[in-house]
């Protein structure tokens, strides 16, 4: 499958949507539990300018197959940035993925961060996978935290440092 990787833009945003509220829909796998509005995505982009980067991956045929980013997160140290990644549902093991995070880690880097969180539900097999994969150690572990939706799930914290 050829993906091709670019910094996301807000005209990028219905597609991102799309995608994301799938995922929510499928549940299981993320933090969010009520659909997401593309408005919604152009102001998270809009948040931390200097401190963000969102990387948007394509197929073929310009179809939105996933997007991550980093941006800052209050109970990081400044030299953190917290990282999100999502790939289309049944698109997952196909380097999507892996070749998002080469543009992320280059970007993070570029922003002067010295390691990236990655704040995953503990029962998120793929994302816990996705993100050991990527070379992520785990740091610690939230109990009991209260979703949107009621769910109480534990969160697992893993760092991955840049230098």
């Amino acid at each position: 499958m050829s993906i091709t990787i670019r910094p996301a833009t807000d005209a990028d945003a219905p597609g991102m949507a799309e995608l994301l509220n799938e995922i929510i829909e499928i549940g299981g796998t993320t933090a969010y539990t009520d659909p997401i509005t593309s408005d919604y995505l152009i102001g998270r982009m809009a948040e931390a300018p200097g401190a963000s980067a969102w990387h948007i991956a394509l197929n073929v045929t310009g179809v939105c197959v996933g997007f991550q980013w980093i941006t800052i997160a209050d109970y990081l140290p400044e030299e953190a940035c917290e990282i999100a990644t999502f790939a289309k549902a049944g698109q997952t093991g196909l380097g999507i993925g892996s070749k998002l995070f080469a543009a992320t880690k280059t970007a993070a880097i570029s922003l002067g961060y010295k390691w990236i969180n990655a704040n995953i539900r503990s029962d998120n097999e793929s994302g816990l996978a996705y993100y050991s994969a990527k070379g992520f150690k785990d740091y610690d572990r939230q109990i009991g935290i209260q979703l949107a939706n009621g769910l109480v799930v534990d969160k697992i914290l893993k760092r991955f440092d840049l230098s």
